[in-house]
């Protein structure tokens, strides 16, 4: 099921507003579980975890940074 460009770009909007900061909430709650690592392992979670978030969604953000390809051209 393809979504369309205006339907792409409110769902990157809700998934950025909403979404990506209880991600962010989740992720910290996630490594505080632990006893607290050294530093560079702790910066190595939290870069796979910031990589790991936008996977399942890249669909959605492909594209919505240019111009409406279904928009009419003034030509």
């Amino acid at each position: 099921m393809a979504l369309s460009y205006k339907a792409r770009r409110r769902w990157s909007l809700i998934i950025l507003v909403i979404g990506l900061p209880l991600y962010i909430v989740l992720a910290v709650n996630l490594v505080a579980l632990f006893d607290r690592p050294g530093i560079l392992a702790e910066l190595a979670i939290y870069i796979v975890l910031g990589v790991i978030w936008a996977i399942p969604f890249k669909f959605v953000f492909k594209g919505v940074g240019k111009e409406d390809p279904d928009a009419p051209r003034d030509d």
